[in-house]
This record gives C-alpha cells, structure tokens and sequence, in this order.
C-alpha cells in the first residue's frame, strides 16, 4: 500500500477499493502515516466526497482498529442513541436508565462538550466520585446488573477515529459528512450494538443549522449504520431553543434527577425523551409502536423504576448512593446566581442557542481549549421556553456564576439574545423528521 497513491485517487475523484480503505487505516492506527498524510486525505474526501460503500468501508475499517465489545453474555437487546450535541441536550441522562428498566442493554460511551455544546460526561463528572473511565470489568458488570452504563470512550476502541479526528480538527474537514458518519458510526461499531437511534439536532444551537444539511448526515447515518449491520434509524429534533430548561453541568443533573422524579412532564424534553425510548424499544422488537413504546417508557419513569436504574448506575460506578434523596449534599451551587429580565413585555419568540451554549463556556462550564478546566457550578437555569408571555421585568432565566463579573456579563448577554414580540410565536414540534433504513 503506497498512501500518496489511495490519496492521488481520491483527490482526483475515483472510488477507493475496500481493501486500499483498509490498509490505509490500519497505517493509521499503527503510526505508520505522517500528519501530512493524513490530513491530505481528509482534504480529498472533503472536496471529493465518498459513496455508501466507501464510506461502510471506512467506518468499519476504523471500528476495527482497536478493541470491540462484545455482550453474548447479556440476554438483552443491545442498544444505544447517539445525538449530534445541543443546549440543554440531556436526554441521555434519562434515556438510558429508561430504556434500562423498559428491559434492554444499554452500553452508552458518551463524548465531552465540544464547541458550544454540552457533554454529557462533562455532567456526570458534576457527580463526586462517579467513575466515567471504569476498567472492562466493572463496565461489563454495570450494564449486566443494571441494565445501562454511561461511560467515556476508552483509547482501546476504534483507535483510528481519534487520531483521524485530532487532524481534522486543525486542518478545516470536521464537517465532512463521511468523515462524521465514520468518526460517530465506528465508535458505537466497536461497542457491539445490535440495534442504535440517532438524533440530529437542527437549529441555531446545532452544528447542522439547515434542515436540508440535517436531512443529509442523517441519511447518510443511518443508511451507513444498516449497511454495517447494526439495526438504525434517526429522529431529527429541533435545536432552535435549549432542550431542556438548564444548560451547564450540575444544573442538569438536577434536571435529570427532577426529571425521573416526574417534575419535567409536559415538556418539550419530555416529549424528546419519550419519543427516543420508543425508537430504541421499536428498533430493539421489545414495542409493536411508538405509542406502546412511550406508553412503556413513561410508566418505567412513573413507577419509579428509571430512577432506581439511574441510582443503581451511578452507586455501582463510585457515585454516592443517595443522590436522588439528597442532591443537595453532593451537587454544587455556584456562589453567585442572577436573573435574567425580560426587557419588555410579549412573547418570548426566538433566541440563538448557540449563543446560550457559549455563554455558558464563558461562564467556565465548557471548554474552549482541551486542557480547560470545567467548573461544574456554574450555567443556566429556569429557562422559559419560547412562546411564554412575559411582562417587562420578569425573569426569564437564572445565570450561576463564579463571581459577580461574570454573572452580570452573562446576564447582559442573554437578556440582548432574546427577542420578544407582540404575537405568539410558531413553535416547531421538538422531532422533526423520522429517517428510517431504505427498504
């Protein structure tokens, strides 16, 4: 395999072979490529983009670069969900510990915040003494006990797709819808799915603004995911107003914990959260329909038995094991907390999410370099949703802050991101599109 020569086709358009796909990545994997190289190829396959098979070929080559799981020991559907990150997107949080109790198996290996999104690792590190990087063991023991585990990816599992995505990143060719289909599809690959549902966010809070650009990653998603052999399908959901009504870390664990307490119903995370649990029990045959699904997922939340999975997890990988009885022992506050007024009287109808999600960076709750450290305290809360009338000086969030400087920064800041007007707004319903296999 001469690398300058699987770059030089694909640079002037042709279709790489399966087997020159795979040598390339397993020179990858193992050192034997320069950056120079590597970044070469994600240039090519930016401009000259790749088919269904090369991009299958690809993911699976990456998926296999390293270690993958395995669970023939768990007699559970095997599944998970993935989203393409937003504001207030805690979803997961709930939905594995939901889909736990509904009766599957739930290996859930999130990321960190990247950008102006939130992680949700970023979150359960909000949790003293919670374990994000358990050795195999325990992890295995955890999803076989309880039902679900929310851990971080290990340097074991497709090993390739971190050291592509490290020179994406400098290079220009993070959005490249192959090269996100692979980098997402082979990390869930390697975890040994048999069944997954993707959520891709669109709106001003998501890295896919346009629906027809959301339409694309999904399709090529889940078109991808099947072709692979694991069972796929994508809801699209609208990221035009933080998800949740918390955005930052500690704040949304207690939204989680309020949520499995039954505090959150007739929401539109409500409403996410139900329709995603149907999706996953659907694609794994445990529901004949989406209403029985969320009929089944609502009564694991009601009956109290989602909470007792979430409290089992976090027990089991070193949390305190009571967490949902007393939050406040072991969620910290922010010193400072300051509301933000409306500067007239209407309706709340639109904001830019991903100026809420960068506020919240600035606050010291995300990362704007690697090395950052997160402060766990701080964020938004009490965010009304769009379509709230308001009077002039009502609150229509509450900012947690370090200090005082940074709390009336924010508070400046998200009071000018919100418009407000006369007539009440159109507000989207929170899923937008179902994308399922093709036939």
């Amino acid at each position: 395999m001469i690398p300058q020569e699987i770059i030089r086709q694909k640079r002037n358009g042709g279709t790489l072979s399966t087997e020159d796909i795979q040598s390339f990545i397993a020179a990858l994997a193992s050192g034997q490529l320069s950056e120079g190289q590597i970044g070469a190829f994600a240039m090519a396959v930016w401009f000259r983009g790749m088919s269904r098979e090369e991009v299958v070929a690809l993911t699976l080559a990456m998926a296999r670069s390293g270690d993958t799981l395995s669970w023939t020991d768990i007699d559970r559907p095997i599944a998970d969900k993935h989203s393409t990150g937003g504001v207030g997107d805690n979803v997961s949080l709930m939905l594995a510990p939901i889909a736990a109790a509904c009766g599957l198996a739930v290996p859930m290996i999130s990321g960190r915040g990247l950008g102006h999104t939130g992680g949700t690792l970023d979150k359960l590190e909000s949790i003293p003494g919670y374990t994000i990087t358990p050795d195999a063991t325990v992890f295995r023991k955890v999803v076989k006990d309880v039902g679900c585990a929310i851990i971080g990816q290990t340097g074991a599992l497709a090993p390739a797709d971190g050291k592509l995505y490290a020179v994406r990143d400098v290079t220009a060719t993070v959005d490249s819808i192959p090269l996100i289909t692979a980098s997402i599809l082979s990390k869930k690959l390697a975890a040994g799915l048999q069944t997954l549902v993707l959520d891709v966010k669109v709106g001003t809070g998501a890295f896919m603004a346009e629906p027809k650009d959301a339409e694309m990653l999904a399709r090529s998603l889940v078109d991808v995911a099947n072709s692979a052999g694991v069972r796929t399908s994508a809801l699209i959901t609208d990221m035009n107003q933080p998800l949740a009504d918390a955005a930052g870390n500690a704040v949304e664990i207690r939204n989680c914990l309020d949520f499995l307490a039954g505090r959150k119903k007739d929401t539109r995370l409500e409403a996410a959260v139900l329709a995603f649990a149907a999706e996953m029990l659907m694609e794994s045959g445990v529901a004949s329909s989406a209403q029985d699904g969320e009929t089944r997922a609502a009564d694991a939340v009601s009956s109290g038995r989602a909470a007792e999975c979430f409290a089992r997890m976090v027990r089991l990988l070193g949390g305190p094991s009571d967490l949902l009885e007393e939050p406040d022992k072991y969620l910290v506050h922010a010193p400072v907390t300051k509301a933000v007024l409306a500067t007239q009287s209407g309706w709340l109808s639109g904001c830019d999410v991903r100026e809420i999600g960068m506020t919240v960076v600035d606050l010291g709750g995300g990362r704007r370099h690697p090395e950052d450290r997160i402060d766990h305290r701080v964020g938004v809360s009490d965010i009304l949703p769009l379509g709230t009338r308001v009077e002039q000086g009502d609150p229509i969030a509450l900012v947690h802050a370090a200090n005082e400087d940074a709390a009336d920064a924010s508070v400046a800041a998200l009071a000018a991101n919100y418009r407000i007007g006369e007539r009440h707004p159109a507000i989207p319903d929170v899923v937008c599109e179902r994308i399922a296999a093709i036939a």
